[in-house]
């Protein structure tokens, strides 16, 4: 059915199709809002109506309390919809916690600068260690049982040292206790690494890392988060 051919770049029936694609990830974020967090959607209306109100006071001390709460519209959806947006980030963490493979979804949710290969050990209680590479060097992140990740993150690292010799090996451990990066928190925490490798090194290490290869395992279904929400610990 011609209704579902792909769409040819430029023409006006793909960006139909590109405004609908947007209207459903604005659609799965509320739903997914409504479903972990349904005061948020209070607030943003709060929001909304108190950045109309202030619209509605300035344009009475100026004669044209109308004219304002129109003027004031557009800056009202803003700040309505930046702290949905915020909301739904962090609904998007919430909903993937606890789930296996919730590192691996946020890591490879990065939206550039790092290269995943998620599952690089697993063991038989599902710890996991995932791989990342970047412009920092190679980050090691692994979940699960601190005792049992800290001694796989210690061979996986020695194995990595062997392939990619000199180059910065960093380990994270995610979760909420002590030493440990809590979900939310790390794409923040990969990204505050100093960069010490050229684009060529980065290239370089991916291509040697490819020959330790990894293990597939499900990741948790969900939206992937692509930066840590502000403001909540």
């Amino acid at each position: 059915m011609a209704l579902f051919r792909r769409k040819k770049k430029g023409s006006p029936d793909g960006k139909e199709k590109n405004s609908g694609g947007q209207l459903q990830v604005i659609k799965d974020a509320f739903g997914l809002v409504k479903r972990e967090n349904p005061v948020a959607l209070i607030y943003c209306a709060i929001a909304f109506i108190a950045a109309e109100i202030v619209g509605i006071v300035i344009g009475s001390s100026a004669g044209h309390p109308v004219y304002f709460a129109i003027l004031f519209l557009p800056i009202a959806l803003l700040v309505s919809f930046f702290m949905f947006t915020r909301f739904a980030n962090t609904a998007a963490f919430s909903s993937i916690e606890g789930q296996l493979g919730a590192g691996a979804s946020v890591l490879m949710g990065i939206r550039r600068g790092f290269t995943t290969t998620p599952a690089v050990v697993v063991n038989k209680n599902q710890d996991m260690v995932h791989r990342s590479a970047g412009r920092c060097g190679i980050v090691l992140v692994g979940e699960g049982s601190a005792h049992a990740v800290r001694q796989m993150l210690n061979d996986e690292k020695r194995k990595v040292e062997r392939f990619a010799p000199g180059v910065p090996v960093f380990e994270v451990i995610v979760g909420n206790g002590s030493g440990e990066v809590s979900l939310k928190k790390l794409q923040k925490h990969l990204k505050k690494f100093p960069k010490k490798l050229n684009n060529n090194q980065v290239r370089e290490v991916r291509s040697r890392l490819k020959a330790i290869g990894g293990m597939n395992v499900p990741l948790p279904k969900g939206p992937i988060p692509t930066r840590a929400p502000k403001g909540r610990t």
